[in-house]
């Protein structure tokens, strides 16, 4: 996935309110950048970070700014909530998802009962495969980890996924983790502990669990490699 536009090269000043953070611009200028990501961003809002903003040409738009990444160590950490479902919807189109090989047909936000949607749902000569897709920016000791917060929401995604393989369909969640400072994948215990119970529970009913790592660039984003999981 190729940025549109050049990036912006900034400072973070505050991450506040969720949506909202400020940032200081190399020209001088402060700008408040719509920050896309709900969750606690644990370890990616240290103010005086680096970080790149996308500009939007659209003039209804309240604010002009989107916070894409920060610089965290060495290395871009994609924190842009809107970006995994393309990157994945991408890699099945272009086999850089082997597990995901096969379909020829993607649908995006599929209601799969009242009240429940997933992100992707793939058709194909390898029949129907539900995909949820979970970006993941946290990282533990050198583990990509999620969730950064509690979410029930995801649990119930998960919950969803079990019932959908147990109807026969394929089922899978795939973590995109936006960054490369990290060699394995777990789930986040000691930030939601249900969670990762469920995610156990998933795994065991035959629900796939992809984490896929991210080269992050202020140019691209590109899915390169699945990451082991340790549960």
């Amino acid at each position: 996935m190729r940025f549109r536009s050049r990036l912006i090269r900034g400072t973070l000043i505050q991450r506040y309110k969720r949506f909202l953070a400020d940032v200081r611009l190399n020209s001088g200028h402060v700008v408040t950048a719509h920050c896309t990501n709900t969750g606690s961003m644990l370890g990616c809002k240290e103010p005086g970070s680096a970080v790149y903003l996308s500009r939007s040409d659209n003039k209804e738009r309240k604010l002009a700014y989107t916070w894409e990444m920060i610089r965290v160590d060495r290395h871009w950490v994609g924190i842009n909530t809107l970006h995994p479902n393309r990157l994945v919807a991408e890699g099945v189109k272009s086999g850089a998802i082997r597990e995901l090989e096969g379909y020829q047909t993607i649908r995006r936000e599929v209601v799969t009962r009242p009240g429940t949607r997933l992100d992707l749902c793939l058709e194909g000569s390898n029949g129907i495969c539900f995909v949820e897709v979970k970006n993941v920016t946290l990282a533990i000791d050198g583990a990509a980890a999620f969730p950064d917060a509690v979410t029930e929401r995801g649990t119930k995604h998960l919950k969803e996924l079990i019932r959908l393989r147990r109807k026969g369909h394929r089922a899978a969640v795939l973590f995109v983790v936006q960054r490369e400072d990290c060699d394995t994948f777990r789930s986040a215990d000691e930030i939601d502990p249900e969670y990762g119970r469920w995610l156990r529970r998933a795994i065991k009913a035959g629900v796939e669990a992809l984490p896929y790592r991210a080269t992050v660039t202020p140019r691209e984003i590109v899915l390169t490699e699945r990451l082991q999981t340790k549960l």
